[in-house]
């Protein structure tokens, strides 16, 4: 496969997921927002920290607005991580690889362009926010559903499947961050109501607060949603699962190309931590140190699969 074409489907699959998980981090925020008592806007810091835009959002808004920080995160083309641009680079690396795609694929795409470009064509409202972060996620998972039963089980399944997988760790790590590191006010609220309704936002913004009740039958504790979220390989949005079908996708790059590169030490390595990893030792060690340290190792592999597939050739 031409390098061009695997960069269009990895980067086709990564802006559709984080379209999704853009409008997560936003359901996060309104969640949070919604347990203060005063004003909620200083809760955005975090979100756009966590999204990685808070100092290109600076650089246009000179004050921290809920409005504009989620206008910012929604609708901003400027921001070229909103879901607004991520549906349209999608769009677009999806028709540059075309023939590559089966038609239901190719319409799915399309049609979540058409529809979420029509949705975000002004300003939302407050009380349109939710209708339109349900109507993000469920474009995103019509186009994943498309892909996944009309897509023949070859090397353009594994781009695409690699591409979402590196942005879907990339995605829980980050809102992870957001919880324990910048929206908790103190360390005195640590366990009190106000935490554990922060805990269980979290889970819902990632659809894991019924199946994290199923594990564990018990209150929300940091200790248990952080391995939930990191370790538990059950858990489809988990680092752990995310990297389960990282290595699996690239082990069948390897089979098909009998050649393997650097991206595969990358991915092995950071799969076998997670496997080895308690979460007693990565709290001892610090969540946010933790996350931040995956964080910076997802970006290297996903920098070693670019230059070891040749994608801009």
């Amino acid at each position: 496969m031409l390098g061009r074409t695997a960069n269009g489907l990895y980067w086709m699959f990564r802006y559709i997921e984080r379209a999704e998980n853009i409008a997560r981090l936003v359901d996060a925020g309104l969640r949070v927002a919604l347990t203060r008592a005063g004003s909620s806007d200083e809760d955005w810091h975090g979100v756009l920290e966590s999204a990685g835009v808070r100092e290109a959002y600076s650089e246009v808004h000179p004050e921290l607005t809920a409005a504009n920080a989620v206008d910012y995160l929604l609708r901003d083309t400027a921001n070229p991580s909103s879901v607004l641009a991520c549906i349209e680079s999608a769009r677009n690396n999806a028709r540059m690889v075309r023939t590559a795609l089966t038609r239901e694929t190719w319409e799915a795409t399309n049609e979540a362009w058409i529809d979420l470009k029509a949705r975000l064509s002004r300003p939302l409202k407050a009380t349109d926010l939710p209708d339109a972060i349900d109507l993000i996620k469920r474009r995103a998972g019509l186009i994943r559903g498309a892909f996944h039963g009309s897509m023949l089980r070859n090397e353009i399944y594994n781009f695409s499947r690699i591409g979402t997988f590196i942005e879907r760790a990339d995605n829980t790590s980050r809102i992870l961050d957001v919880k324990y590191y910048v929206l908790l006010p103190s360390i005195s609220q640590v366990g009190s109501a106000l935490d554990n309704f922060q805990w269980e936002s979290i889970l819902r913004s990632v659809s894991a607060h019924r199946s994290y009740g199923w594990v564990y039958d018990s209150e929300y504790q940091a200790a248990n949603i952080a391995d939930f979220l990191i370790l538990k390989v059950q858990m489809p949005r988990s680092l752990a699962y995310c990297y389960e079908k990282i290595v699996s996708n690239l082990s069948y790059l390897e089979a098909d190309y009998g050649e393997r590169h650097k991206a595969h030490a990358t991915a092995d390595a950071i799969k076998a931590m997670l496997r080895r990893g308690s979460i007693t030792d990565i709290m001892d060690q610090g969540l946010h140190e933790f996350l931040q340290d995956f964080i910076s190792r997802n970006n290297q592999l996903s920098a070693d699969i670019s230059e070891g597939y040749r994608f801009y050739l």
